[in-house]
Parts: C-alpha cells; sequence; structure tokens
C-alpha cells in the first residue's frame, strides 16, 4: 500500500517544485536578503502542493474515465484499483491541508498577499482534474502550470524571504523562463497521450493541436524558455536551456507512445540543471 501511494506522488515530476524554489531562494539572496528557514518552508509548501495536486488528478481521471486499460504513460493507483478514489481524495484533502498550514506561516513571516497566493494555489490544484469545468479538460492545463510552477513558485518564493514591490522585471522574467520548462513537461505528458485523451474527452491542448503542432509548441515553449533566461541576465541558463531543449525537442520528436515516458524523466532533469545554473549565476 505504501508504495502505491508513493507511486502516487508521481516522484519523477517532483523537481518541478525545487527548481522554482531554488531560483526564487537565488533572485532573494541576489539582493542580499535570503532564509534558510523560509526556503525550506517554501519547498516543503511547493511539494505538498504538488503531491496534492497529484493525488487529485490520479482520482479525478480514474473517476473521469480518461485512465483507460490502454494509457501509455506509468500506471495510476486508482485505475489500478490499488487505491479508492474516496481514499485518494481524502489523501489530496490532507496534502493540501497540509500545505495550507505551511502557507500560513510563511504568510505570517511575510504578509497577507501570501495568504492569496496559497487559496489560489489550493484551488488551482483541485480544480486541474475536479469540478465541473477542469482546466486539464478544457485546455488549460499548460497556462496553470505556467502560472503555478513558474510564477507563482518563483515568485513567491523570493518575495517571501525579500517582500518588495514591484519585483523587479528580472524576476519575472526568470519565473516565466522556469514556467516555460515546468509547460514543456506537461507538454510531453499530453503528446504521448493524445490517443487515449481524444476518445475519453479530456480536450487538452495537445488534443486541440494534434501530434505536429504539439511537437513544435514543445519545442517552442524551449526556445522562449531560453530567451527568457537570456533576457533576465542569466545567460549561462539560457544556452543551457536552449542547447539541452533543443536536444530534448529533437527525441521527442523521434519517439512516439511509450517511448515517450523517458522524455519525462529528460525535461524534469533539464529543468533543475538550468536552475541550478541559473542560481550559480544569481549568486555568484
Amino acid at each position: 500500500m505504501l508504495r502505491a501511494w508513493l507511486m502516487a506522488t508521481r516522484p519523477k515530476t517532483l523537481p518541478a517544485s525545487f527548481a522554482p524554489v531554488l531560483v526564487g531562494t537565488a533572485l532573494a539572496a541576489s539582493l542580499g536578503t535570503w532564509r534558510l528557514d523560509l526556503a525550506i518552508g517554501c519547498l516543503v509548501g511547493a511539494l505538498l502542493l504538488q503531491i496534492g495536486c497529484n493525488f487529485a488528478n490520479d482520482a479525478g481521471d480514474a473517476l473521469r474515465g480518461a485512465d483507460t486499460p490502454d494509457r501509455l504513460g506509468p500506471p495510476r493507483a486508482v485505475a489500478s484499483g490499488l487505491i479508492s478514489p474516496r481514499a485518494m481524495l481524502t489523501g489530496a484533502a490532507l496534502v493540501l491541508l497540509l500545505a495550507a498550514g505551511v502557507g500560513g506561516w510563511l504568510a505570517s513571516q511575510s504578509g497577507w498577499q501570501l495568504w492569496m497566493l496559497g487559496l489560489g494555489s489550493v484551488i488551482a490544484a483541485l480544480a486541474y482534474t475536479i469540478g465541473p469545468m477542469p482546466l486539464a479538460y478544457i485546455g488549460l492545463g499548460d497556462l496553470f502550470v505556467l502560472l503555478f510552477f513558474g510564477l507563482a513558485a518563483v515568485l513567491g518564493s523570493a518575495w517571501v524571504q525579500h517582500p518588495m514591490w514591484p519585483l523587479p522585471l528580472a524576476w519575472w522574467l526568470v519565473a516565466i523562463a522556469l514556467g516555460l520548462q515546468a509547460t514543456a513537461l506537461i507538454a510531453i505528458n499530453n503528446l504521448r497521450d493524445i490517443p487515449t485523451d481524444a476518445r475519453t474527452g479530456k480536450r487538452t491542448l495537445a488534443v486541440r493541436l494534434g501530434d505536429r503542432y504539439t511537437r513544435i509548441y514543445h519545442l517552442g515553449l524551449h526556445v522562449g524558455a531560453a530567451v527568457a533566461w537570456w533576457l533576465g541576465g542569466c545567460h549561462g541558463a539560457g544556452a543551457v536551456a536552449l542547447l539541452g531543449g533543443l536536444a530534448l525537442s529533437l527525441l521527442v520528436w523521434r519517439s512516439h507512445g511509450r517511448s515517450l515516458n523517458r522524455c519525462l524523466g529528460l525535461a524534469a532533469v533539464l529543468q533543475l540543471v538550468t536552475a541550478m545554473t541559473g542560481t550559480a549565476c544569481l549568486v555568484r
């Protein structure tokens, strides 16, 4: 049972939470202010939000029939019968409550603005695949990832440790860069699932674009991330994002079906390596 719950966290995707907190902390440190306790709090909160979202996604897709037996991606706990939908939804609720608790502590150290950001993040995590109009089912999943795994995670982590307004333009550019790289990961996931999603009525952006244009879109996300890193002053990260993104896009172009699963792991590694390069640039 523990193994099933660990599988449901989708551990290979969790760097998408670590990378933006790392960069957000580096942005604060570049201005001479950062706190280890707040950085750890941001990381724990981001991980809990992502895990809660993954749990809700696991249950929501199973209940809507999107996780069919011919699914090409890794097996899902609810669809496989390892965890009941009710237990998974309860788990999602508990994890998101823990995330809210961490967010409350962070807000007490910074300001009420973080309460609003935290509340929006929890609502969005649930709305991704649950509710009358789930974001992932109407083509807004990519926008959700850009906003919450890029802008919210990076800028929130930076602002908690160095509250200021307006935020520097470079902060926005770096946050967009991380968000585009996270979106590239979900684009690969949805590219792989186009056949099954189309049959079950899950109208992701990839389903709407089709196979060929989703691959072009994936390449554009990496190029956009590289440009944003460059304009944000992190030239080394821009180079890593561009070269790594081009190599990954070539691999994605040549991959189909289950072979795209390896591309997902590589996309997560690329985002983390780029984040580490950007961090070194910001705190040098």
